[in-house]
């Protein structure tokens, strides 16, 4: 058989897997979904005393976002006495440290630990590493200094730790706030309702595996102080931290009912830019995987950690073979015979993924016409977008050997719509 042949039924048969194990997924998300219903309506009940936590905001240049931020923040639905936020202001060059100076003198819950430009401005990791050893709660929270969380997102995290204290984290969900700002916020609402609702929600759900995602999460204090803290060196803090986690016998648990809105990259060039950050923080988090598998204490679960990293090189090895031979097709040279069945599937997995995304947005009642045309649309060409930030990590990891430098995703000046409709917007400052 030649090569290309073998290549070409190669590729087929990772596509195939791929569908099918999202389809395993989706249904593992479904369960989730229908528990997480009865659940989200009683965890609350009779919970009482709930224990000191410190939330964490690292933050470089976020004059547009961290006002309203905080507002959110000391809005929570949590004992006053019980909540404190420590912002870290790493190295600001615009006027967050003066927003927070400000808003300091109107909450004594509020806190400021400023990182100089000599020590500070090296990423998110360094930054909450800065504060770790002055945090005397033994519950530590994460947020992004764009994020909205809805009132009661805290206390949803923290009666999942009620419920098994055994746990060494609990994540909750991330939206979309700009969504509809313009079709690429449309891309990413959807692509990351998707994540959740199937590959985070399915992976609880069947293996009880879940992963931190960067924001809306709650981490006991002891364990990072076990774990040496963050990584300094990933640009994907988040999904190192919880390969850490699992390796060392922690576990991580989801808590789909608890949400925080974002803001997403409105232009293609900072999404690139985001995207790639995160394709080389996993293919770093995939490297120190490989070195330290043998020190996990579950193989099992390292080696579904270990798919789970490599799930975009799989689709990136298919699809550029299939690319390969539809050109050639193009061009009037056939390699290879396509049959029939193979023919049948491509149709068959587009209808599987449309029917796959109508039940998935229904979770979050995002379910309409719009929504379900945009993932027929997404499925010919975001979903193929994914794969430019993948090439460049590739080659900024594997050929120029680049530095892994922190590059902070760019704000924008927009509003934020949360689950309720309200509309918050950003606040402009003039430099």
């Amino acid at each position: 058989m030649p090569l290309i042949t073998a290549l070409f039924y190669i590729s087929m048969g990772l596509i195939w897997f791929l569908v099918i194990y999202q389809f395993i997924l989706t249904l593992g998300g479904l369960t989730l979904f229908r528990k997480s219903l009865r659940e989200r309506a009683t965890i609350l009940d009779n919970l009482t005393d709930l224990p000191r936590i410190t939330i964490l905001v690292p933050a470089h240049n976020e004059e547009m976002v961290i006002e309203r931020t905080i507002e959110h923040l000391l809005g929570l639905n949590y004992p006053t006495d019980r909540l404190g936020v420590l912002v870290i202001d790493d190295a600001s060059t615009d006027k967050t440290l003066e927003i927070l100076r400000r808003l300091e003198k109107l909450d004594s819950r509020l806190r400021i630990y400023h990182r100089s430009p000599e020590v500070g401005g090296r990423g998110k990791a360094a930054a909450l590493n800065a504060v770790l050893p002055y945090i005397e709660s033994d519950f530590i929270a994460i947020y992004d200094a764009d994020n909205c969380p809805e009132p009661d997102a805290l206390k949803l995290l923290m009666a999942r730790f009620m419920i098994n204290p055994d746990l060494g984290a609990v994540v909750g969900k991330f939206r979309t706030g700009n969504k509809r700002k313009n079709i690429l916020t449309r891309f990413i609402n959807i692509e990351g309702l998707c994540f959740q609702n199937v590959v985070q929600s399915g992976r609880w759900q069947i293996l009880g595996v879940a992963a931190l995602s960067g924001t809306n999460y709650i981490i006991r204090r002891q364990v990072l102080e076990a774990l040496g803290g963050w990584d300094e060196e990933a640009l994907a803090e988040d999904s190192e931290l919880s390969i850490r986690m699992y390796q060392h016998g922690y576990q991580i648990a989801f808590v789909p009912y608890s949400a925080s809105w974002e803001q997403e990259p409105e232009t293609f060039k900072v999404w690139v830019k985001q995207r790639t950050r995160w394709a080389r923080g996993n293919n770093y988090a995939i490297a120190k995987l490989v070195r330290n598998f043998r020190a996990s204490q579950s193989k099992c679960q390292a080696i579904e950690m270990l798919f789970t990293l490599l799930v975009p090189y799989c689709f990136l090895f298919a699809v550029t073979i299939s690319y390969f031979i539809l050109i050639l097709s193009l061009c009037q040279v056939q390699i290879v015979k396509v049959p029939f069945f193979i023919s049948a599937f491509w149709i068959a997995a587009l209808f599987v993924y449309l029917a796959e995304m109508a039940m998935v947005l229904s979770y979050d009642e995002e379910h309409s016409w719009l929504n379900l045309l945009i993932s027929f649309i997404m499925y010919f060409s975001y979903c193929q977008m994914w794969l430019i930030p993948v090439i460049r990590a590739l080659y900024a990891d594997c050929i120029r050997r680049d530095k892994r430098i922190w590059d902070k995703t760019v704000r924008f000046d927009t509003e934020i719509k949360v689950r309720d409709g309200a509309i918050i917007k950003s606040r402009s400052f003039s430099r």
